[in-house]
């Protein structure tokens, strides 16, 4: 008994505390901004829980005492029950998606009696711990097609449970997880296709209604992008300067011929145009590849091939994959239509109120915005308006300051760990709390389009708030026992 004395003792010892004083910073500031939120002239006291601020303190003092438990645990039985927690969560992700009653068009909400879960939050905990179980394992390292393989597979497993459930918005913060497979060695390749694909898509979407040589402007400049892009491949990545240079100085004559036929009247298709010049320097790439680096040239050649694909998927995918109030958020934020009293209510109402915060706020209590209910859900996933409004752009960087503390010191914690295990799970909850944070005050601000995505500590939800509780101190638990592997 004595044994076991000593080594709780110890692990409160070795807790990070100054991250355990950010996260209750944090957690006491986001119930206060909901008491603020939900604020009329006949509201309660601040703690009744009757109130949305009472339930969110509630909630906040189970958190506490959750942390505290999970602190008891000794962190090697995290290691050794990764993967059947991460079991036991898939399975309630399939119950939870034919068994959840159909809650706003969406089944993400098991009933429990008089309290509700969203499995999809636990979820987050239960994937980074299979995915630090996975790195750890003996042997293990990520440049293979197996390893590859497996690593995605526990990613992807939770995000098809997820659309299952009809919640996009919490299926897409999974994909933070490829940061921590760069970490760990993940060519940067990958992010860079990533990256190609998100302008592809914006892109062909902004400027579908114009069209140019036939073809819609988005397309037109796709293609020059993906020209661009090669030369820039062959000279960065394949490090070969006669095959970017003439393959530059092919781009350069043909874009010469065609603006000649212009100029005397000659009507183009942009289509044959561009699909013959780029499949001539295909060919030629094919030719010359075996004089350079094999490998690299065709990847690069792989890399035109679908990004072509990719953009001639865009239109069918935003069509038929997406459903219609997915699309009409998406054409809101990219400002091709302006739907202030539809799609973009609360969007347009956001920065209203955001804007009307100036640099130090209306006051606390003060702000008309929130007071009036312009704002839906300006409780939940919107919660960031309401403190731009009453606390000004001073307040609302605050708060950013202090997550960006709360992920810096995650970050140092993750450098600091000894096993594998420790640093991908590290790495794992400071790739989820950047991926929250960038896309709720991106969605708050207009700069991304309305997923649902809660801000983590501050918005209402008992889930939300378990969830994020239970992802950070299960990684204070594993840094508090580094001292058995001698690092400090």
């Amino acid at each position: 008994m004595q044994r076991n004395d000593d080594a709780n003792s110890s692990v409160f010892k070795s807790v990070d505390w100054l991250t355990v004083v950010l996260y209750a910073v944090l957690v006491v500031c986001g119930a206060v901004s909901i008491y603020a939120a939900t604020y009329d002239f006949d509201s309660l006291s601040m703690f009744d829980l009757s109130t949305y601020s009472g339930k969110q303190f509630m909630w906040i003092g189970l958190s506490f005492l959750l942390g505290f438990a999970l602190l008891l645990i000794d962190r090697r039985i995290y290691e050794a029950y990764a993967y059947p927690i991460y079991g036991i969560i898939i399975i309630l992700l399939i119950v939870t998606a034919f068994a959840a009653p159909d809650i706003k068009g969406s089944r993400s909400w098991l009933k429990f009696g008089p309290v509700s879960l969203q499995t999809a939050e636990f979820a987050k905990t239960a994937t980074a711990l299979a995915l630090a179980k996975l790195f750890s394992t003996y042997g293990f390292q990520l440049n293979n097609r197996r390893s590859y393989a497996i690593a995605i597979g526990i990613i992807l497993l939770p995000i098809l449970c997820i659309i299952l459930e009809r919640e996009t918005g919490s299926a897409l913060v999974y994909f933070s997880f490829v940061f921590v497979l760069y970490r760990e060695g993940m060519t940067g390749f990958v992010l860079f296709a990533i990256l190609c694909a998100i302008v592809y898509f914006v892109v062909v979407l902004k400027f579908a209604a114009t069209l140019i040589m036939g073809i819609p402007l988005g397309m037109f400049i796709i293609f020059i992008i993906v020209m661009a892009l090669t030369v820039a491949m062959l000279w960065l990545y394949c490090r070969s300067f006669i095959l970017g240079r003439n393959v530059l100085l092919g781009y350069l004559a043909a874009g010469l011929v065609a603006g000649a036929l212009a100029y005397f009247g000659i009507v183009i298709n942009g289509y044959a145009f561009f699909f013959t010049v780029i499949g001539a320097s295909i060919v030629y790439l094919l030719i010359g590849m075996f004089h350079d680096d094999l490998h690299k040239v065709l990847t690069t050649v792989v890399f035109i091939i679908a990004s072509l694909i990719f953009m001639f998927t865009v239109n069918f995918a935003f069509n038929h994959v997406l459903e219609p109030h997915q699309q009409q958020r998406i054409r809101v934020a990219l400002g091709i239509d302006d739907d202030v009293r539809g799609a973009g209510y609360n969007v347009n109402q956001s920065k209203i109120a955001i804007g009307s915060g100036g640099l130090t706020g209306r006051g606390f209590l003060n702000g008309t915005q929130t007071k009036l209910k312009y704002v839906p859900e300006q409780h939940t996933d919107f919660i960031f308006c309401t403190i731009g409004e009453e606390e000004g752009f001073v307040g609302a960087a605050g708060v950013i300051i202090l997550f960006l503390a709360l992920i810096l010191r995650i970050i140092t914690i993750a450098e600091r760990q000894h096993t594998a295990f420790g640093r991908v799970y590290a790495y794992c909850v400071a790739s989820i709390l950047i991926f929250h944070l960038c896309i709720n005050i991106g969605m708050v601000l207009g700069l991304c389009p309305v997923i649902g995505i809660p801000l983590p500590f501050f918005s209402y939800g008992g889930s939300s708030l378990w969830g994020f509780t239970i992802l950070l101190f299960i990684l204070l638990r594993i840094d508090a026992s580094r001292a058995q592997y001698g690092v400090w």
